[in-house]
């Protein structure tokens, strides 16, 4: 088959065929060719339903007209000027306007990129060493993010990266999820020494695991505290919920945000800001250096306007009602067949967890059953479902995506679970 003869081609060239581990699967991984609304369809003509949307970006579904209109004018325009052009200051807007916290922003090229420059400048800002991450709270690929707890236990982080120097991982402290205690007690053991606490609102890396007890206003409260950043990193939550950010829906307003995904309409992005006190310390401005050749490109730009420029006027209910309803009906289909597995859900985004109990942490969804998820995986791919292919990813709705989409994917689901 051509998706088979390819691959081979794509082992010789990259480390095991992929230029990013989590599009990794065995025995292959599926070959795209194209994609239109909510199908995305492989290089040997086979159709999905797809639930990746690209990791996240593609709220509108693939190729839509408007955001394609909008990126073939600007090729055409010219994609690179390696100056400020008009479309940075769009987008820009149109950010800081929707989301209250961010007075000042600076785009980058990735949410890694946007994570990476929001920490350096947190600590810039401060003067202090030391950031708070969550565990399994994922924050892109550089040193500073590449940092889990060895044992579970509140501790300095040890790398989970081969090649993240261990003066590195020292400077990374790591707490739990849902449980202020933790933090409260490593602002106690490093009282006058934390620049921020970083994490995702929703854990978006690990599954599906929203805030409870409060926990994020727990988070607020301790930074303000102890004279410390929080850094919301809405890269996957951004404009994902509402033309807003998941901070306020929650009503919290953090020190510093970094976006991504959706804020590029499919295109390379990131983005950090917040307050203007804090983001005056980057560059030129400030002595926290931060740069790009490719940061804020008038193409990326494009699409980003053309899709929020859509999602303003989009009823966000639809999409978290097309997840309710299947929530509901997949929730069904596991009583009846007797399957040990919940479902974590926030709004529009979702994760199946091969585990009787709920899913509130890093340990609860790494006591999950992979290989029953690896099963339903693959089954599902066969039957023309495409999700993301690991346990700790996230299942997205588009605004593409249909009754006979969510009709066809029961059907599917009915299969699987029962052979599971």
């Amino acid at each position: 088959m051509r998706s088979s003869e390819l691959f081979k081609e794509a082992l010789e060239l990259f480390p095991l065929g992929v230029n990013s581990p989590v599009r990794y699967y065995s025995p292959e991984p599926v070959m795209f060719a194209q994609g239109h609304g909510s199908k995305i369809l492989d290089v040997n003509g086979k159709e999905y339903i797809d639930y990746s949307l690209g990791f996240g970006p593609m709220i509108l579904g693939h190729a839509n007209p408007d955001v394609s209109n909008h990126i073939k004018s600007q090729v055409d325009k010219g994609i690179l000027f390696g100056s400020i052009s008009e479309n940075e200051i769009k987008l820009g807007k149109t950010i800081k306007n929707a989301v209250g916290s961010i007075e000042r922003l600076r785009f980058t090229n990735s949410g890694t990129e946007a994570t990476m420059h929001a920490i350096r400048l947190a600590r810039g800002f401060t003067g202090k060493k030391y950031i708070v991450k969550m565990e399994g709270g994922y924050h892109g690929a550089h040193d500073y993010a590449l940092i889990k707890s060895g044992s579970g236990t509140m501790t300095f982080g040890v790398p989970s990266s081969a090649g993240v120097p261990e003066e590195v991982s020292r400077t990374v402290l790591v707490g739990r999820y849902n449980d202020a205690e933790s933090i409260e007690k490593l602002f106690k053991e490093h009282r006058n020494e934390i620049a921020a606490v970083i994490t995702e609102p929703v854990l978006g890396n690990i599954g599906v695991i929203n805030p409870e007890n409060d926990f994020l206003n727990s988070l607020r409260e301790i930074t303000e505290k102890y004279s410390s950043l929080l850094i919301f990193d809405e890269v996957i939550t951004g404009f994902r919920f509402g033309f807003k950010g998941y901070q306020d829906i929650a009503g919290i307003k953090p020190d510093l945000t970094t976006m991504g995904k959706i804020i590029g309409g499919g295109a390379p992005v990131g983005m950090f800001g917040g307050r203007e006190d804090i983001m005056a310390h980057v560059a030129p401005q400030g002595d926290v250096y931060e740069a790009g050749t490719f940061s804020g490109n008038p193409l990326t730009m494009a699409a980003g306007i053309a899709t929020l420029d859509q999602l303003k006027s989009k009823d966000y209910s639809a999409i978290t009602n097309y997840a309710a309803r299947l929530e509901e009906k997949l929730n069904s289909l596991i009583s009846e067949y007797n399957i040990d597995a919940t479902i974590n859900r926030c709004h529009s985004m979702f994760q199946i967890f091969f585990n009787k109990n709920k899913v509130t942490d890093y340990k609860g969804a790494t006591a999950s059953d992979t290989e029953k998820f690896n099963k339903m995986f693959h089954t599902l791919l066969e039957k023309g479902i495409f999700f993301p292919p690991s346990q700790f990813e996230t299942e997205f709705v588009s605004f593409a995506h249909s009754e006979t989409d969510l009709e066809s994917t029961v059907d599917a689901f009915s299969s699987v679970l029962k052979c599971l």
